[in-house]
This record gives C-alpha cells, sequence and structure tokens, in this order.
C-alpha cells in the first residue's frame, strides 16, 4: 500500500484544476441556482461535529423543500426520523456544513457549503407545511461556497439509467434490520408491519 500523505504528493497524482473547475465557484445564489433548487426534491447534508466526526444525512420532500430566504441563505426543513439528531448535533458543536442537491434524471447536482444554524420556528415555516404539517425545526444555510459538479460519477455508475441498475439481491428492511440488529426483540412480522402502508402514513408524523 503506498498512502499519499501531503497535497504536493496529490497534485503531482491528480494534477492542477483547470481554469474552468477553479472559476465555477460563486458565493452567491444565482437566478439558475435558486430554479435548481425548487426542482430538486432531495439533498445530502454533510456535517461533522468539533471531533471531526462526520455524518452525511439524506433530506427528501416535494421538489423545491429547501427554501430559498435570500442570494446568500437557505432553509432546509426537518420532518419526524428516528430521533438520532446525528447532524443537527453536529452543527452544535461545528456549523460548517455541505450541501448536495438532485434532480431526478439530471446527471450534473449543483453543491453548496456554507456555515449552519438550527432554528426551531421563523415565519417562513408556514411556507414549509406539507400534508398539513409545519416542520419540527430548520437548518439555515448561510451560503459561503457554491457551483455546480459536472455529471461523471452519474454517468459512470448508471445512477438513473435502469438498464444498468444492479438486480437486488437485499432482502427487505424488516430482515435487514432483524439481521443487523439481532439484539433487538421485534419479531420480523412485527417489523414488516412497522415498514409496511403504516411506515408512509407516518412520514409527516411525530
Amino acid at each position: 500500500m503506498s498512502e499519499i500523505v501531503d497535497q504536493a504528493e496529490l497534485r503531482a497524482l491528480l494534477g492542477d484544476p483547470s481554469p474552468r473547475a477553479i472559476a465555477k465557484e460563486r458565493v452567491a445564489l444565482h437566478a439558475r441556482d435558486k430554479e435548481w433548487i425548487s426542482l430538486s426534491p432531495f439533498v445530502v447534508l454533510a456535517t461533522s461535529d468539533a471531533d471531526g466526526n462526520c455524518d452525511a444525512s439524506p433530506k427528501g420532500d416535494p421538489a423545491g423543500f429547501v427554501h430559498v430566504l435570500d442570494d446568500h441563505t437557505l432553509a432546509i426543513p426537518e420532518r419526524p426520523g428516528n430521533r438520532r439528531a446525528d447532524g443537527y448535533l453536529n452543527i452544535l458543536s461545528n456549523p460548517r456544513v455541505g450541501v448536495i442537491f438532485l434532480i431526478p434524471g439530471r446527471g450534473e447536482t449543483l453543491r453548496i457549503n456554507g456555515k449552519a444554524r438550527l432554528v426551531r420556528d421563523a415565519p417562513y415555516f408556514d411556507d414549509m407545511v406539507v400534508k398539513g404539517h409545519r416542520p419540527i425545526l430548520a437548518v439555515e444555510v448561510q451560503v459561503e461556497q457554491i457551483f455546480l459538479h459536472c455529471a461523471k460519477a452519474f454517468l459512470r455508475s448508471g445512477l438513473w439509467n435502469p438498464e444498468q441498475w444492479p438486480v437486488d439481491t437485499l432482502p427487505n428492511q424488516a430482515r435487514l434490520v432483524k439481521e443487523l440488529q439481532p439484539e433487538s426483540t421485534e419479531t420480523v412480522e412485527q417489523l414488516e408491519k412497522h415498514y409496511s402502508h403504516t411506515y408512509e402514513e407516518l412520514l409527516y408524523k411525530s
């Protein structure tokens, strides 16, 4: 194994970024960025705590669920989940975050890095109601860096191409949970009931 241990060695291997790659960074939201965000139903929120322990959490809702508050600020609503709050606990000790916005079928992604804070209520929460439910809280992100990322990863992976999807041989969610958490007292049947239609009915309920 040959480990890379410094920036010079890394640059010698990868080379320098092109002028186009360097110039694409921006610090304020363009109208096209706002349009992209309005079409995105899914984001990944990356955080780390003060000790560098990391978390990457998926967030999803109807397209446009992330609200643009102004040219430099976004708000990501929180819905009921498993209450681990890994990413939110990270933000309390280290506000630096990264967000990737995906649009189904689109190879490029929009990447935003900045500083976050947690908000328990604000007037704009009324605009984030889905199926009658206001968000529990919101992550406000102060934009510091923004750019479009190319489609190479999606082209290589075939993520949006059903013909390239692998055959899914994994057990269903209930059986996975039982296998990976053998200490659980719940039976497979109980878990299957939990992850059935009831699971979808509780998407916006605590």
